[in-house]
This record gives structure tokens, C-alpha cells and sequence, in this order.
């Protein structure tokens, strides 16, 4: 295993993302302006666009920031630039998947697709074309804001052979990502039986690659690390996707909504193919909770799920299988020097998934 060279700064605040806010409010405002010289229409989109873009912890700028400090970078601004264009990245896509999952909500509020609904029908628009066009503008918003985030990769200041680096490990975090959420809707399909470790990959190449392993390997390089330690950088960053991925497939299904602003039955109604449900398949409670998948679920529908997949054990494996993550991360984040409060930002969501007494 790899180890670094440089030594991280005793207060290192990795998680102060203030200048990559910045940095994200200065991209999406010049996007705005230019749509305002434009038509209505446009206008409408990146404002839609910008609201997709509120919330969220931020935790992607935060680990370019971490890996950078770690290896004593002094590219402060390039890294607010690519911190905030990681997190315009993570926009783009959750807004296609709403697409695909026909969400018109996200984070408790309308999204661009439900954002869209909202104006069609109360301009006169039927369902059909209502539904036409936040079809239509959630693709238009996902495209818009990938490519602007690619622009600020390539602008951000730093050489031409770092910035050419650097859309390499976009390009292939794009290419990794884009497989991954094909194989998470082709494995719903429930055409063929998704193993636990087909149910794995999937989720390590939907969110690892971007989420995870890009910003840690974003932040190493702009700093100078060497390959081997950008390379030691995405194997935490794997780790820590597939434990973010397991738990948020928890909390879709054990989260109490209220507070995790998260649908519990959305998974469900997809049939989504996450490790907990591929566990599942191989119990004798399949069929019962099978029976319950592909629809929309009462509180009583959800409640009685929830206690089987409790029962059969599924959800102690995904739990299990989730710490086993955290823990290989943890070892490599140690031997790279990077902060080791890192798992953080999986373990502090758990403490929204409810007990085990209310999911039996």
C-alpha cells in the first residue's frame, strides 16, 4: 500500500466548502445570464436547474479539499473550481435518475422534472403533456449541467497536463457511472436474478466512481501526488462508495422519511436490485416480500417488508457488509494520512435509520 509524502496541517478543515459554493453559485449565475439573452424558456430551465443544486452536504468539494490539504496542494482555487463542478456533476445526474425513477420530488421539494409538471399543468397542459415536457426538461437540465461542470474542469486554472489529467478521471468516472445506472434499471427489469455481487458492482460503478474516488483522485493530483498515491486514492474511494451505497439503500428502506427527506418505497416500487434485495432473493421470504415489489406501498404494505427483510436477515447483511466497507477504507485512509474522519459522511446518516423494534 502506498503512503504519502507530505504532512496534513494539524487543523485541516476539510469540510469547510464555502469557496467551492462560491465557486458552484458563479457557474450556475453565468449560466443564468447567458439563458436570460436568450428566451423564457431557457431562463426557466436554469433556474429549475439551480434549485436542483440547493442542498445536499457537499461532501464531494469536501474530499478534493481533504486529499488536496493531505498532500500539502497550494492549487486552493482550482480546487474550490473542481469541488464545485464534482458537485455539479452529482447534480446532473441525480436529476436524470429522478428522470428515470419518474420522481417529481427531491429533497422534499419539486425537482426539475416535477418543477416542469407543475407549470405545464397550470398552464392548461393534460397529464401526457404535462408528463412530456418534465421528461423533456430533466434530460435538458441533466445535459446542461454536465457540460457545464466538464467546462469547469478544463478552465480551472492549473497546467494543460494536470487540467488533461483531470478529464481523464472525469471522462472515466462519466463512462463508469453512466454503466452503472444502466445496469441498476436493466437488473430491475427482473429479467434474469441479480447476485449480491452483480448487486455490488452495480453500485460501486453508479457511485463510488464519482462520488468518491474522482474528488480523492481530483484532490491528490492538483496537489502533485504521484500515481501511486492517486491510485491508493481511488481505492478508498471505492470502499466509501459501496459503504455510502448500502447504507443509502438502507435508509430507501428502513429511513424514517421525515427526517431523511427520502422516500422508503421508492426502491421497492423500482424494484431496484440493491444488495439487501438480492439477499433477500435467497430466503424463504422471498416470495412474500416479492409480492410487495413494483407498486406503491401503504404504511402497513411497508411496515410488514420491512419486517421481513429483518426476519430473513437481509438487513444485517447489508449492515455487515457496509462496515466491512468502512473498515477496509479506514485502513487505507490511515496508511495515506488523509482525515480520518472521512467515513463520517456515511456513518453520521445512519443515525436516521430507525431501530430495530420499529422496523420488525
Amino acid at each position: 500500500m502506498a503512503t504519502q509524502t507530505g504532512t496534513r496541517p494539524a487543523a485541516c478543515h476539510w469540510r469547510d466548502t464555502a469557496a467551492a459554493d462560491r465557486a458552484l453559485s458563479a457557474m450556475l449565475g453565468d449560466g443564468r445570464s447567458r439563458a436570460a439573452l436568450s428566451s423564457p424558456d431557457h431562463t426557466r430551465l436554469w433556474n429549475a436547474l439551480e434549485d436542483a443544486s440547493i442542498g445536499g452536504k457537499r461532501f464531494r468539494p469536501a474530499l478534493v479539499r481533504a486529499a488536496h490539504d493531505t498532500f500539502d496542494g497550494t492549487e486552493h482555487e482550482a480546487v474550490a473550481q473542481v469541488g464545485a463542478a464534482i458537485e455539479l456533476l452529482h447534480t446532473a445526474f441525480v436529476i436524470q435518475d429522478d428522470v428515470i425513477d419518474g420522481d417529481d420530488i427531491r429533497r422534499g421539494r419539486p425537482n426539475v422534472s416535477g418543477t416542469f409538471r407543475t407549470w405545464a399543468r397550470e398552464h392548461g397542459a393534460d397529464e401526457d403533456a404535462a408528463a412530456e415536457l418534465a421528461f423533456t426538461a430533466g434530460i435538458l437540465a441533466g445535459d446542461l449541467a454536465m457540460a457545464t461542470a466538464l467546462r469547469a474542469i478544463a478552465t480551472c486554472g492549473v497546467s494543460p497536463a494536470v487540467t488533461n489529467r483531470l478529464l481523464d478521471l472525469f471522462d472515466t468516472a462519466l463512462q463508469i457511472t453512466t454503466a452503472g445506472e444502466l445496469a441498476d434499471v436493466r437488473l430491475s427489469l427482473g429479467l434474469e436474478p441479480a447476485s449480491t455481487d452483480a448487486s455490488l458492482a452495480m453500485a460501486e460503478h453508479k457511485t463510488s466512481a464519482y462520488s468518491f474516488s474522482l474528488p480523492l483522485q481530483a484532490g491528490a493530483l492538483l496537489a502533485g501526488a504521484g500515481p501511486d498515491i492517486v491510485q491508493e486514492c481511488d481505492v478508498v474511494g471505492r470502499h466509501l462508495g459501496v459503504a455510502f451505497q448500502l447504507a443509502d439503500d438502507l435508509l430507501g428502506v428502513f429511513g424514517n422519511p421525515d427526517l431523511t427527506r427520502k422516500s422508503t418505497t421508492c426502491d421497492l416500487r423500482t424494484r431496484k436490485q440493491t444488495p439487501l434485495l438480492s439477499h433477500a432473493r435467497s430466503t424463504d421470504e422471498w416470495d412474500e416480500i416479492d409480492s410487495h415489489l413494483g407498486r406503491d406501498l401503504g404504511d402497513a404494505e411497508l411496515a410488514e417488508v420491512r419486517r421481513l427483510l429483518t426476519r430473513n436477515g437481509s438487513r444485517e447483511f447489508a449492515t455487515g457488509l457496509m462496515h466491512e466497507h468502512l473498515r477496509l477504507a479506514q485502513a487505507h485512509i490511515t496508511a495515506l494520512g488523509l482525515p480520518t474522519e472521512l467515513p463520517s459522511i456515511i456513518t453520521d446518516s445512519l443515525t436516521l435509520l430507525l431501530d430495530d423494534s420499529e422496523a420488525a
